[in-house]
Parts: structure tokens; C-alpha cells; sequence
């Protein structure tokens, strides 16, 4: 008899209407690609949960498995880098969007997407960090790459509760940055102390049109969150200072003037985790190897079942999940 396995299926009828299920595939079901995966752990992302409750227009071929990043080890091979048993991690590349992707007990993939797990993680800590903790290394890297050191002043992280946020003020104050952590969700104060914030602002402060410069409060910044938030992030950034613009939480509309930019020397960088070329996910993942505490990991992650994942999804977009959620197959 034919391996069969669960998965989470996103559907739609011809009138557009969406729904979702916990089903059972065959291998034939899957789509093209070079490798096969045994999944051992996923994660819930905020893409996630915008593509399993239809609230934004994530999945652009239906049928669709969801679910962007996982960790497991390789089945079968017709890839001359991967072999039966090698253990690897998956990221972005379109997966769950026009790839079948995550939530399903097996995933067949292009090997040229994967990376090596590192010796350092296990596949459950690899899916605690996941897309959010490899973007805020991405992020990390391109205000290094900027020629940004602690030394030139405070670091702000906008939507510092949350999974990249998370992530990104660990990071940083492992490098020695006074980090101000922006959250909406100022009781988890001792929750992003613990991640080693120096500060905690209330995101209204940021959330709402403000001035086209204001007083300068950091040197860098790291936002996920996009609009007016990282408009007033600009605005209050020092001279010569730079923000790695990484996600669109509030929306992905950047109401802001020029002033920053042309006044204060101020950088933009965009950051872009879903395909970014391999050589870039190898060094941001061997730097998570070594600056990321297991520990911080342990702190930020909770786990569920995978019979809970579409409940999950549904959770993370009203903003009532903290840190991560690693997804246990």
C-alpha cells in the first residue's frame, strides 16, 4: 500500500469561497521536486495565519499546503548535494504560497532550498527560530554590513514581542546594544528584559502619523511592523543611522518624507528572507549558531501539536501569541 500522511489542505470553490482541513495525502499527491522530506518540525508565522484564514491574498495556487518553514531529514534524493538521512532546513522560496509547503507530514522540494540543520539545534529549536529568527539575523547582518556598532548608539526593535522581534532584541543585546523594545503588549515588559531589552516603549508612540523628523532617540532600528511605525522610526533616527525594514504588520504603505534621508544620512535597508540567495542563508544560519543562547530559544518558543495548527494560525493574527510556535510533527 502507498505511504499515505496528514496534511493540511487549503481549498476553494468556484465562487472563491476558502476552506481548510486536516487531510491525508499520498506521495503522489505532492508536487515536483528533486528531494523528499520526512517533516519532523514546522512553525506558525504570520503568513501563515494570513494564508489559512484568507485575510490576505498569500496563496496563489489552489489547492495549497501551508506552512513556509521546516525542519526534518531527507527521504529520498535526486540531488547531488543532499543524501538519504541528511538533516535540513527549509525557508521561504514560495513554499506554501505557490509551492506546497510545511503542514504535512511529508514535503517534496527543490534540494537547491534547503540548508544544512546546524550541529547546534535540533529540529525543534531550528523551527523556534524559524523564518522570523532568520530574518532578524538577516536584519542583524545588514546594519552590521552598514557599518553600524553599539557604540554609535541605542537600538530600537518595533513589534519586539513577536516572533522576529523577539528574536532581533536577542540578538542585538547579545552584541552589546542598548536595545528600546516597542510593544503593544507592555505586560511582557519582563518577558523582553529577559531577552536582554534595556527599554520597553509602548508602540503607540509609533503607531500613529507623526513628524516628518523628530528628536533623535536611536541609531538603529530593526521594524517588522511597516506604516506609520517605521515612518516614525525614521523620523527619530540619529545621523547617520540605518533601519532594516523587514515586515508589514501595521501595512505596507510608508508614509514618510525624504527628510531623514537627505538631513541626517539616515539608510533604509530592505530586508528579504524568502529568497534570498543560499550563500546569504548559510551565513546567517551559521551566525545563529553561534550568537544564539539555546536558552533564548527555550524562552521564546512554546509547542503545540500538529492537530493544532489551524487553531494556531488563526491565533497569531489578533496579535495574542507571544514569541514563537513551534509546531512538534
Amino acid at each position: 500500500m502507498a505511504e499515505r500522511f496528514r496534511a493540511v489542505l487549503i481549498s476553494r470553490d468556484e465562487d472563491k469561497n476558502q476552506s481548510v482541513e486536516m487531510t491525508e495525502l499520498g506521495l503522489d499527491d505532492l508536487m515536483e521536486g528533486d528531494v523528499t522530506v520526512a517533516v519532523e518540525a514546522t512553525t506558525v508565522n504570520y503568513k501563515d495565519g494570513l494564508a489559512i484564514t484568507g485575510a490576505s491574498p498569500v496563496v496563489r495556487r489552489w489547492p495549497m499546503i501551508p506552512g513556509v518553514d521546516l525542519a526534518g531529514q531527507i527521504v529520498t534524493s535526486d540531488h547531488p548535494d543532499w543524501k538519504p538521512g541528511d538533516k535540513v532546513i527549509l525557508n521561504g522560496w514560495g513554499c506554501g504560497e505557490t509551492h506546497f509547503g510545511a503542514y504535512a507530514e511529508r514535503a517534496r522540494l527543490k534540494g537547491d532550498w534547503l540548508v544544512p540543520l546546524p550541529d547546534a539545534f535540533t529540529a525543534e529549536q531550528a523551527m523556534g527560530i524559524g523564518t522570523a529568527g532568520y530574518t532578524a539575523m538577516l536584519s542583524v547582518l545588514a546594519l552590521e554590513e552598514a557599518g553600524m556598532t553599539p557604540n554609535k548608539g541605542p537600538a530600537i526593535v518595533t513589534g519586539a514581542s513577536g516572533g522576529v522581534g523577539s528574536f532581533a532584541v536577542a540578538l542585538l543585546a547579545a552584541k552589546g546594544w542598548h536595545v528600546i523594545a516597542a510593544t503593544g503588549r507592555t505586560g511582557e515588559s519582563d518577558y523582553l528584559k529577559g531577552l536582554g531589552a534595556a527599554e520597553i516603549i509602548d508602540r503607540a508612540e509609533l503607531s500613529e502619523k507623526g513628524k516628518p523628523l523628530a528628536k533623535e532617540r536611536w541609531a538603529v532600528g530593526i521594524d517588522s511592523v511597516g506604516s506609520h511605525t517605521l515612518a516614525n522610526v525614521l523620523a527619530g533616527t540619529s545621523y547617520g543611522g540605518a533601519v532594516a525594514a523587514c515586515g508589514l504588520a501595521q501595512g505596507p504603505d510608508l508614509p514618510a518624507t525624504v527628510m531623514p534621508f537627505i538631513l541626517r544620512g539616515v539608510s533604509l535597508l530592505g530586508v528579504d528572507s524568502v529568497m534570498a540567495p543560499k550563500e546569504r542563508r548559510l551565513k546567517a544560519w551559521s551566525r545563529l549558531a553561534s550568537d544564539l543562547d539555546p536558552k533564548v530559544i527555550e524562552a521564546i518558543i512554546s509547542i503545540v501539536a500538529f492537530d493544532e495548527v489551524i487553531e494556531t494560525a488563526k491565533r497569531i493574527l489578533d496579535g495574542s501569541i507571544r514569541g514563537r510556535v513551534v509546531v512538534k510533527m
